[in-house]
């Protein structure tokens, strides 16, 4: 039974996706805030029990850091649509995506696995902060300090995850993730090509 607790709490974040958003549009801030705050300690609750019963799983694997995605898209553009973030936090956002998807592509069948790192996880953690504090921002009408501390928050974030995607890249080539001499063959071969034609 407790082996499909983490996989169950994963599904239950896909499934919360639609109540943030839905109460983010109807101006409900607080209720987004409660549903938000759920899928957190979900994703911490399935990450907990996976590692310390041993119970990591293929599925986990793959739908784990997709929720956390999506969640985390969702609610940004959510917040972008109804003009409380600047619409540049969502673009930084989905480029980085982009650029870690196509990354993944490139490394899949190398038998080679890129560990999140420290600062990774910085973003991700100022990310959920940038989002807490926007809700509670709106639904409150917080103003003096308190009216831009969520952008500052989220400039923050936007900070992290450029310098994390830099890392990553940095990761990928220099430290042998990307095999420099297939890279080498593979011009080598289209030089060949271009001769022949």
């Amino acid at each position: 039974m407790l082996k499909h607790v983490p996989n169950a709490l994963t599904i239950i974040r896909f499934l919360l996706i639609p109540f943030i958003v839905v109460n983010i549009f109807m101006g409900n801030f607080i209720l987004a805030f409660v549903f938000f705050t759920i899928s957190g300690i979900t994703d911490i609750a399935d990450g907990f029990i996976a590692r310390k019963f041993n119970l990591i799983s293929n599925f986990g694997k793959l739908m784990d850091p997709l929720a956390d995605k999506l969640t985390q898209i969702c609610t940004l553009a959510s917040l972008t649509l109804n003009h409380i973030i600047p619409i540049g936090i969502l673009a930084v956002v989905l480029l980085k995506e982009l650029i870690m998807i196509a990354g993944a592509s490139f490394l899949y069948g190398k038998d080679v696995v890129v560990y999140s790192k420290w600062y990774g996880k910085l973003a991700t953690v100022l990310f959920y902060l940038a989002i807490v504090f926007s809700l509670l921002i709106n639904q409150f009408n917080l103003e003096s300090v308190w009216s831009n501390l969520d952008l500052w928050l989220f400039y923050l974030a936007l900070f992290a995850t450029v310098f994390s995607l830099l890392m990553y890249i940095k990761d990928v080539y220099k430290k042998g993730f990307i095999d420099k001499q297939d890279l080498n063959k593979e011009v080598t071969i289209d030089k060949k090509e271009k001769k022949k034609k």
